[in-house]
């Protein structure tokens, strides 16, 4: 059921109410303009959350990428979470997972043509992206996991809540795994419930939409997990969900922070499935070698290791691993649907804002306005034309910024 893998230590939440003091202050000073939000000329769309991992950021990253890429120049500004590198890089044909993070350089080798950037000070990177030479042509920015980065102002801001750990259940760290309070939802455009069951049923939907006590600017989806076929790491080898034997032993390996839903999609095909959990963004050293070597090897056959895409640029290369292991770890790609017959709608809410937003609209709509000019000058200072912008802030009915 929702929320049933939240954990709350109780005895820290006087620490979480310093902690909420805190956060509570700072989001008081941008809703005040005393901390500034800067807005840009490019379409930006942001994806994130206000929950410690595990929210599904990446695959629906990855979606909106199969969404836009094909009509538009699409560039992915990171963190880049963990990578050994500082500052502004945007990836190349030379670039490892240490340079830019795993989930980025996890995108930069499934989109060959997308801009993969990274950069803690987003500001600074949203700059880098719309002036620097190779990209300076961008028509469309998606931010990942930069919901509390609050000094950019998106024209959508798509809120990420996992099934599993609602944010109206939970509570704030250290007690819980909120990084603010669960009103922090209120800036939201757009907030997707991630990881439902494909059975939910329709009841269901309806207590959690009135549970969210959303407002009426703001809309409301649910997507849950859909897997393709399993693909060896180390061979050319591929294997579909449906062909796994009932006799066959799963080992899935995961660093990520929330793996169980992963464990109930899988237990229908399969229920020998063992779990090896790591923590997210784990970075594997020798003794976990060791340790998926052993967990392997102790497995009776016949036998197979699964792990996600994200775990897969990290564990690809190593050294360490048995041929045992070699020869049978497969990655495990992940996408999300819309459910609910919600998809053409929600692709249409963000076809259409990069449309309307967009470089060669507003340069479009710019020509048109001079030639009217030149025909009619009167009529044109009379009734001066607005041009459309992403970055119109809607003073007088914060938080929303855009219209759907």
């Amino acid at each position: 059921m929702e929320g049933d893998f939240i954990k709350i230590n109780e005895w820290l939440l006087p620490f979480s109410w310093l902690y909420g003091l805190g956060v509570g202050i700072r989001n008081t000073l941008f809703d005040l303009g005393i901390l500034k939000s800067r807005s840009f000329d490019v379409p930006v769309i942001s994806v994130g959350n206000i929950t410690v991992g595990g929210s599904g950021k990446t695959p629906h990253v990855e979606y909106l990428i199969r969404l836009l890429h094909n009509k538009y120049r699409v560039a992915v500004l990171s963190r880049g979470y963990k990578r050994k590198t500082k500052g502004f890089i945007l990836a190349d044909e030379n670039s490892t997972m240490s340079d830019i993070g795993d989930e980025p350089y996890q995108m930069h080798c499934k989109f060959k043509d997308v801009s993969i950037a990274v950069d803690r000070n987003r500001c600074n990177g949203i700059e880098r992206i719309t002036t620097d030479e190779p990209t300076k042509d961008t028509d469309v920015i998606l931010l990942d996991d930069a919901y509390q980065h609050r000094y950019v102002k998106p024209g959508i801001n798509i809120l990420l809540v996992d099934y599993h750990r609602l944010i109206i259940y939970d509570k704030l760290l250290p007690a819980g795994r909120l990084r603010e309070s669960k009103e922090g939802k209120t800036r939201a455009d757009i907030v997707i419930v991630t990881k439902c069951p494909k059975d939910l049923k329709p009841m269901s939907f309806r207590v959690l939409s009135r549970a969210m006590d959303l407002f009426p600017y703001q809309q409301l989806y649910f997507t849950c997990l859909q897997y393709g076929d399993l693909h060896g790491i180390y061979n050319e080898t591929t294997r579909s969900l449906k062909d796994l034997k009932q006799d066959e032993h799963i080992l899935l390996v995961t660093g990520i922070a929330s793996p169980e839903q992963m464990v109930e999609d899988l237990t229908p095909y399969n229920k020998n499935i063992t779990s090896l959990r790591f923590s997210d963004h784990h970075q594997f050293n020798d003794d976990d070698v060791e340790k998926i070597n052993d967990a392997f090897a102790s497995m009776p056959s016949p036998r197979i290791i699964i792990t996600t895409e994200k775990d897969a640029t990290r564990l690809e290369g190593i050294e360490g691993l048995s041929e045992d292991v070699k020869n049978n770890i497969y990655t495990l790609p992940v996408e999300v649907k819309v459910m609910l017959d919600q998809q053409e709608k929600f692709d249409e809410v963000i076809l259409s804002y990069v449309q309307k937003n967009s470089k060669n609209s507003t340069l479009t709509k710019e020509k048109n306005r001079k030639k009217q000019e030149a025909k009619n000058p009167s009529d044109s200072r009379e009734k001066p034309i607005r041009l459309p912008d992403n970055n119109d802030s809607q003073a007088s009915k914060p938080p929303a910024k855009i219209r759907f």
